[in-house]
Parts: C-alpha cells; sequence; structure tokens
C-alpha cells in the first residue's frame, strides 16, 4: 500500500508540502499521532507515519519509536492495534537483533486472536473468523518477517464468507457483503497467492459511482474514501481495468481536498485526520501511479 501512496508526490506538485506539513502537525509530544481528538492513537500512527514516508517528508523515527516502545510486546493490544504496533515498528525498521525476539512476542500474541475455523478476530476466543481480522493477521505476520501459521485456514475462513452476489460480508452472521470486507477479502486472498473469484472482482468495481467514488455498499447513500480506496486497492492487485473508473474517480477524491492540506473522509465529514488523508494519497497512487 505505502508503495502506491509513494507515488504520489509527483502528482500532488505544490501540494505535497501541505499535505506533508497537515501530516507532521498531528505528532505530540510523546511521539505518537493523534486522530480524531487530541490524543496519541496507535491506529492513527500508521497513517501519520506512511504518509510521511510516501511523501518524502522528515521523520524523527526516535521520536515515534519512543512512544512504539512504550506498548512492549503488545500485551495490551487488541488485534487491531497488535497489528498497528507490529506495522509501524517495520516501517521504523532497527537492527535484525534488536527485532527477532520482539517479533517474535508480537506473533505469539496474535494466535490469541485465531479462531477455529482457521481465521482471526479481534475478540479473543471468537469461533470464527472476519475478513478484516484476516487481513490484519496476514499483514501482521509480513510485517514481523514470520509466515503465518496455517495459511488454507485462513483461506478457508475467507471464502466462508462470500456472499451469492460474489462480495465478502466481514463476518459470518451478515448476509450483506460490504466494499471494505470485500477489498479485504480479495487482497488477503492476493497475498496468499489465492486468484481472488472473479465475481468479487465484479462487485467491486459495480459499487464505482457513475459520478465518481465507491459506496461502501449497494444501499450506501453517498460514497467515503475508505471504500473508494481500499476498492482501489483491491482491483489493482487483481489487475481489474480502471480506465473506465479513473477520471470520475478523480474527481470525486479532489471534491474531499482540503487547502489545510488533508482529504475528508467523505462530503458530510467535518474532522480531518492522518487516515483519510492517507486513503487518498494511496488511491490516487493507484489511479496515476502509471
Amino acid at each position: 500500500m505505502i508503495d502506491a501512496a509513494a507515488k504520489v508526490p509527483g502528482q500532488l506538485t505544490d501540494s505535497t508540502d501541505l499535505v506533508a506539513e497537515f501530516t507532521a502537525g498531528r505528532i505530540n509530544r510523546d511521539g505518537g499521532f493523534r486522530g480524531r481528538t487530541a490524543k496519541s492513537d496507535l491506529y492513527y500512527t500508521v497513517f501519520g507515519i506512511e504518509s510521511l514516508i510516501a511523501l518524502g517528508a522528515p521523520l524523527d523515527s526516535d521520536h515515534v519509536l519512543g512512544y512504539l516502545n512504550g506498548f512492549a510486546d503488545g500485551n495490551s493490544l487488541d488485534l487491531v492495534h497488535l497489528a498497528c504496533l507490529a506495522r509501524c515498528r517495520a516501517n521504523l525498521r532497527q537492527p535484525e537483533h534488536t527485532e527477532h525476539e520482539l517479533n517474535e512476542k508480537i506473533a505469539h500474541r496474535l494466535e490469541f486472536h485465531r479462531c477455529a475455523d482457521g481465521g482471526y478476530s479481534n475478540s479473543m476466543g471468537a469461533k470464527s473468523g472476519t475478513a478484516y481480522a484476516c487481513f490484519l493477521a496476514l499483514g501482521a505476520y509480513q510485517d514481523l518477517d514470520l509466515d503465518i501459521p496455517n495459511p488454507a485456514g485462513l483461506i478457508e475462513c475467507i471464502l466462508s464468507l462470500q456472499r451469492p452476489d460474489g462480495a465478502f460480508a466481514n463476518d459470518a452472521t451478515i448476509q450483506i457483503g460490504s466494499t471494505p470486507a470485500t477489498a479485504a477479502a480479495v487482497t488477503t486472498l492476493h497475498y496468499l497467492n489465492c486468484t481472488p473469484p472473479p465475481p468479487s472482482v465484479q462487485w467491486l468495481l459495480a459499487r464505482s459511482r457513475a459520478t465518481g467514488g465507491f459506496l461502501a455498499a449497494p444501499v450506501a447513500p453517498i460514497p467515503d474514501l475508505l471504500s473508494t480506496a481500499t476498492a482501489i486497492h483491491a482491483l489493482a492487485l487483481a489487475k481489474a481495468p480502471l480506465d473506465d473508473i479513473k477520471q470520475p474517480t478523480l474527481e470525486f477524491i479532489d471534491s474531499l481536498w482540503s487547502t489545510d492540506g488533508a482529504f475528508a473522509g467523505n462530503w458530510l465529514d467535518e474532522t480531518l485526520d492522518c487516515e483519510y488523508t492517507y486513503y487518498g494519497l494511496l488511491a490516487l497512487g493507484h489511479l496515476n501511479g502509471e
């Protein structure tokens, strides 16, 4: 994902410095990035770090590592934040001899979130996994430079979440698929060397509106940037044709731009943060990166 976002600086021209300034301005004194409140948040720190790296902007790694070190091996974290810890540390990679033992400990904690069906859940002890948790767990193992245990079980869990129309639901209790869940499933299957089902790719493409942007679900009232960026990323991995949707999608992304140097999550969103700004960079990188 960061490779796609890194294609953006040449496209933003004069706006690159604005985005870098906005993102750097989210760093708190403790080294973490704040999200939608003034408090540092490990989740948003992922997007802050990756945005600055993608933009080629200065980043005080030691300052941020001081914040990350406060989480030690993640013994107080849920799966989402364990994955965030692994991602942040991977982006600020330290010498191998200082990382291996810690990586093993983080991986050990990830396995507490393994489910009976072979997937992962943010809730310990869950019987079945979710598309989002499977995506996060695989990404965490990649960031830890470790092989994920039982990849076949992970594939089986994800495929069980596919619905008759090709979409993927986030968990087994949901009967209707969503764009973020389908994008997570397609992306995870891709990195497990499993070809995503063609109906799922077509379902994702169909969520694109003629006037730009992707809907989170067929009944969603307006498009949003999370659905747009994750769908574009998954479709790019699946090598789906994007030419027909490129221009309206670019116009949708531009409609979310703020001269503060950030992107809003949707037309009704008045709070700017590192997460949606990163999604803007990711989508632009894929659409204009060739």
